[in-house]
């Protein structure tokens, strides 16, 4: 199984990105997909998950509001759209897979991808 994070960059404050996780080896319908976040000097956080049926998502109170992720089960591909960055967003950020799970709980998540640098600039 292999999760590619894909994506981020430097943008400045108040500007959007568009995160990318392209997965294989999987049957990528079945699983809940999420991204987490490490910032610097801090603990891995839940950032939003997206369930593997029924289409409920969940997201940290951090980004409720200017975030939004969605899945192409399709392309086996999972994606976070982030708006109104803000420099404390700045992170690396890990797409993960879990079968079956829909929670927070990095626990939960069995398959996890490389991460990709968001630098947010004030």
């Amino acid at each position: 199984v292999q999760l590619q994070a894909s994506g981020g960059g430097l943008v400045q404050a108040g500007g959007s990105l568009r995160l990318s996780c392209a997965a294989s080896g999987l049957t990528f319908r079945r699983y809940t997909v999420a991204w987490f976040r490490q910032a610097p000097g801090k603990e891995r956080e839940f950032v939003a998950a997206f369930s593997w049926s029924g289409g409920s998502t969940l997201y940290a109170d951090s980004v409720k509001g200017r975030s939004t992720i969605s899945r192409d089960d399709a392309k086996y591909t999972v994606f976070l759209e982030m708006n109104s960055l803000k420099p404390d967003d700045t992170a690396v950020y890990y797409c993960a897979a879990g079968s079956y799970a829909f929670s927070r709980a990095q626990a939960n998540y069995v398959y996890w991808g490389q991460g990709t640098q968001v630098t947010v600039s004030s």
